[in-house]
């Protein structure tokens, strides 16, 4: 925190007025479900961003990311996405949302600090967004509860980067707990917080660096008439949406699409089990069908929805090897997170397997010839006030 006031002063001349901080996360299931209106368990993690914020007396937003030296110098009447204003932009949408809302603003001051870079897939942006919103919101003492805003951010998304809105994102850094997962449903944006209890487990997450390989067109599967179709197969059961388990059924309302299609959609539908399923494992601390689940979800990311390769999978494997002495007891799982092409994966081990984790990322690299980035994680809280000048 001490470093952020110290780069914020040192930029703008003056302290700010407030800082606050959010996590970033990883999605531990459901990623791709968001857009058929289906559950996403995602986890917020102790890998925090910042965003300092100070009044001023015109018309100008200053922008400052201290990580990679980025300065803007922007006019508030300037509302629309440019290129060249970068992680700015953020900025800016949020501003756009509090508009449609019926707020104006003075211009202000706004540092973003993280140590970890957008581009990592860890939510860092949506992090970032979420922090600013909320800095803002207490800066001019905006009144709102969660939904408004959750609103502000999704308005101020479309409006700017016309781009779809993930509310699992925006969840869980705004709203998640310690020591806890969220369960974001997005056919209504409301969450739901399920407690984390496994004790002597370590969490780690690894970006492996592995060069993603665009193979087909996300839009062949994230279209209305996809959605139409999952929705005609959804079914209620002790309040829980499912998806029609009829073989025959799901063949004949998918029979008219592509085979890759076909079975990316058929991945979700078993996706939207598998959440149900790890929701209750971790509401009754059942560690054993926890780690089940999630390597079965990495397999349905392999084999149906056609995400991972071969580097991956061979990293998700040697996890998985770890409990190979003490079978059938199971805890060590590992999978691929992250949307779209993913080059990131998750582990959840026992502590005493961390240095062998370790060992098994130096044989990744001389095998593959990539060198991953490693986390060790805690889940964390949603964001938060650290420091706020008394007015």
């Amino acid at each position: 925190m001490e470093k952020v006031i110290e780069v914020h002063t040192e930029e703008f001349g003056s302290q700010p007025e407030i800082v606050v901080t959010a996590p970033s996360k990883f999605d531990i299931i459901g990623e791709h479900s968001s857009f058929f209106d289906d559950k996403t368990l995602s986890m917020a993690i102790d890998l925090p961003v910042y965003v300092a914020l100070s009044k001023r007396t015109d018309n100008l937003l200053r922008f400052f990311y201290y990580q990679q030296k980025e300065r803007k110098k922007i006019p508030l009447s300037i509302t629309k996405h440019r290129k060249e204003d970068k992680l700015a932009n953020i900025v800016k949408a949020v501003i756009a949302g509090y508009a449609i809302e019926g707020y104006s603003f003075s211009g202000f001051d706004v540092t973003f600090f993280s140590e970890i870079s957008p581009s990592v897939e860890f939510g860092i942006t949506s992090a970032l967004k979420s922090a600013t919103a909320f800095a803002i919101k207490k800066l001019f003492k905006i009144r709102g509860n969660d939904s408004f805003l959750l609103r502000v951010i999704e308005n101020g998304d479309k409006q700017l980067f016309n781009s779809e809105f993930y509310s699992s994102d925006i969840n869980t850094s705004l709203f998640a707990k310690k020591n806890s997962c969220i369960v974001t449903d997005s056919s209504d944006n409301s969450y739901q917080i399920v407690p984390f209890k496994f004790e002597g487990m370590s969490i780690i997450l690894t970006d492996t660096k592995v060069p993603r390989a665009t193979m087909w067109s996300e839009t062949s599967l994230y279209s209305e008439e996809n959605k139409e179709l999952m929705l005609s197969l959804k079914r209620k059961r002790n309040s829980q949406t499912i998806y029609e388990d009829s073989i025959s059924e799901i063949n004949d309302v998918l029979c008219n699409l592509s085979e890759e299609v076909r079975r990316r959609l058929i991945c979700i539908m078993k996706e939207n089990q598998n959440l149900i399923d790890a929701v209750d494992a971790l509401k009754n601390s059942n560690l054993h069908n926890f780690a089940k689940i999630v390597n079965k979800s990495h397999e349905l990311m392999r084999d149906l929805f056609m995400i991972s390769c071969p580097e991956i999978d061979w990293l998700v494997k040697r996890v998985q090897e770890f409990d190979q002495n003490s079978l059938p007891a199971l805890f060590s799982c590992s999978r691929i997170t992250g949307r779209g092409f993913a080059r990131c994966t998750y582990s959840i081990i026992k502590d005493e397997y961390v240095d062998s984790y370790m060992q098994k990322l130096q044989d990744f690299e001389r095998i593959f010839g990539f060198h991953p980035t490693t986390y060790i994680v805690r889940p964390s809280a949603g964001a938060s006030i650290i420091k706020e000048l008394d007015k």
